[in-house]
């Protein structure tokens, strides 16, 4: 197989293209999960446990991946969640969902799929009603992208 100089320069022009904005999209979405954490917590660093993220480890299509999450409080007037909010680090858009929770909702749970561009780590944050946060984040390998990948 031989490459016409066009074809060759187009190469070029992509792998460069790749190589320079490539790596910088990849970070910018990193830090608009770390933005998007942040603003959720507002501001503090969240602590493990409490919070479950079922998820699955395999998603064989991106497009539907069942996500579930559950976070143990007596869900009592002085004691109870208040959101959670489900984040897809490695999506364009990693803020996927917030689920508002309320005294008559009895328990903490939600269920929902969600689309995934590619492997990544889905991360799920409870909001307590004292203010505090917690975390639970789940590695999902995705086989068949669902954001044109």
């Amino acid at each position: 197989m031989t490459l016409t100089r066009r074809e060759a320069l187009g190469l070029t022009a992509g792998a460069a293209a790749f190589l320079t904005f490539g790596s910088h999209l990849a970070f910018a979405a990193a830090e608009e999960t770390a933005a998007a954490i942040s603003a959720f917590t507002g501001g503090k660093e969240p602590a493990t446990g409490k919070i479950t993220l079922d998820a699955p480890e395999i998603a064989e299509n991106g497009n539907t991946v069942p996500v579930g999450v559950s976070v143990e409080s007596p869900m009592t007037a002085d004691n109870y969640v208040e959101s959670v909010m489900i984040l897809a680090e490695g999506n364009p858009n990693p803020q996927v969902a917030t689920f508002h929770f309320t005294l008559m909702s009895g328990a903490a749970e939600a269920k929902t799929r969600i689309r995934l561009a590619k492997t990544q780590n889905v991360v799920a944050i409870a909001k307590m009603s004292d203010g505090s946060t917690y975390i639970d984040k789940k590695e999902v390998k995705v086989t068949i992208g669902g954001c044109g990948g």
